[in-house]
């Protein structure tokens, strides 16, 4: 069922790319952006991905933690953000338990992929409610990061 604002985000436990468990339970206090993504090494991914890196100083002005989300495993995830040299968290939803919780999977991807996240951003204020939603059915589109910074501001 499609996560809508307002509702309470489902909570997960996912690894980062230090092998460290990440709750979304334990970030309560603090703003969340979660920006699932296909995969770790295309070119989309890379460009939205470095964005967000080069933009990092306005999500924390904003007070949001920022996480992106793949089906990547944690040793690939750690190979991409060390070559793009991001400065936020990646985890690993490889088992796709988180990915399919928030509705944000492809049945079938490019090359026959299947249950690959959708690109997709939510925005969850301190108690743990969603208060922003996009997800992309097109895997070439990034999403409005305008629209993102203009919630967190709001919240």
């Amino acid at each position: 069922m499609a996560i809508k604002i307002g509702q309470e985000a489902p909570d997960f436990t996912l690894y980062n790319t230090d092998k460290q468990q990440v709750a979304l339970s334990s970030l309560h206090g603090k703003n969340v952006l979660l920006l699932f993504f296909p995969f770790a090494f295309t070119g989309t991914c890379t460009k939205e991905l470095c964005a967000t890196r080069d933009n990092l100083t306005v999500y924390q002005e904003l007070h949001a933690e920022v996480f992106g989300i793949s089906v990547d495993s944690p040793h690939a995830l750690k190979r991409f953000k060390e070559d793009l040299n991001l400065n936020f968290a990646l985890l690993s939803d490889f088992n796709k338990e988180v990915s399919t919780a928030y509705d944000t999977i492809y049945e079938t991807f490019s090359l026959g992929t299947k249950g690959v996240s959708k690109r997709s951003a939510f925005v969850i204020d301190k108690e743990g409610i969603v208060r922003y939603v996009e997800v992309l059915e097109n895997p070439t589109e990034i999403p409005d990061f305008n629209k993102i910074q203009e919630c967190l501001k709001n919240i």
